[in-house]
């Protein structure tokens, strides 16, 4: 497949240093090993290799979901992509879901849900911070899925406007306080997933769960180490992303 002018790629250094751009013809990017001219990539193939005027290479790369969710102008902690993908599994939001998410942060997770829903469902946003929902907003639309995804300015108090939906995400401080909202507006077997850094938040939620007859309960810690693979001597890296959050799913049943 041939870059355009328009096209998102993902560049890559020798020193594997990434940066996210969108082609431009009149555009140079300046980079730590050099000045780019974008004009070098149109025609050219993911894969290919333009460089700087120092003579410095680097890769042009098709971005992945990942990259999209990594690269978000962040005004707030995002869903890393390890806790995005359990989220994704343990719910099972696909094609034509229908998905509410209280509190999107920088909207990397809804990145994550609007793809998986594309093209025939749809992601509810809220949030109460007016801030957050614009800046996600242009995040979700430079990744191409704006028209799945409708934003909302709310405290999750005053509850949802829509009903029966298969899916509620709640990344909230309390989030506790949604899960009678998140009860009200899903569907009997719906699936609810909360996301949060310390036991007392995930204790207080669980037993929020409890009173509105959610069953099948569970919480998870997901972790992921990297390794630098040497011939002879590969081993851990010294650092990892570690804790991030506590997952905690449920599913709704009528009584």
């Amino acid at each position: 497949m041939k870059i355009k002018s328009g096209d998102y790629v993902l560049l890559l250094s020798a020193d594997e240093k990434t940066f996210l751009v969108i082609i431009n013809e009149e555009r140079n990017f300046n980079t730590h090993m050099g000045n780019l001219s974008l004009k070098e990539a149109i025609g050219k193939s993911y894969g290919d290799v333009i460089s700087t005027q120092l003579g410095k290479p680097f890769f042009l790369l098709e971005p992945t979901l990942e990259d999209r969710m990594m690269k978000v102008k962040r005004l707030t902690q995002i869903i890393y992509p390890k806790d995005a993908a359990m989220i994704l599994l343990k719910t099972g939001i696909h094609s034509g879901s229908q998905v509410i998410e209280c509190g999107i942060g920088s909207g990397a997770l809804t990145i994550a849900m609007a793809s998986a829903v594309f093209p025939n469902g749809r992601v509810y946003s809220y949030d109460r911070r007016e801030e957050f929902l614009v800046n996600a907003e242009r995040n979700v639309g430079e990744a191409g899925l704006g028209a799945v995804v409708e934003f909302k300015l709310r405290d999750v108090t005053e509850g949802f406007d829509e009903k029966d939906v298969d899916v509620v995400i709640l990344d909230l401080p309390a989030p506790w306080e949604g899960v009678p909202s998140a009860a009200r507006s899903m569907r009997g077997g719906g699936r609810i997933a909360s996301i949060s850094p310390t036991f007392n938040q995930v204790e207080k939620t669980v037993s929020s769960l409890k009173k509105e007859n959610f069953v099948f309960l569970e919480t998870i810690e997901v972790l992921v180490r990297n390794y630098l693979v040497r011939t002879g001597k590969t081993r851990p890296y010294e650092r990892m992303v570690s804790h991030t959050g506590f997952l905690t799913f449920g599913r709704k049943v009528i009584v």
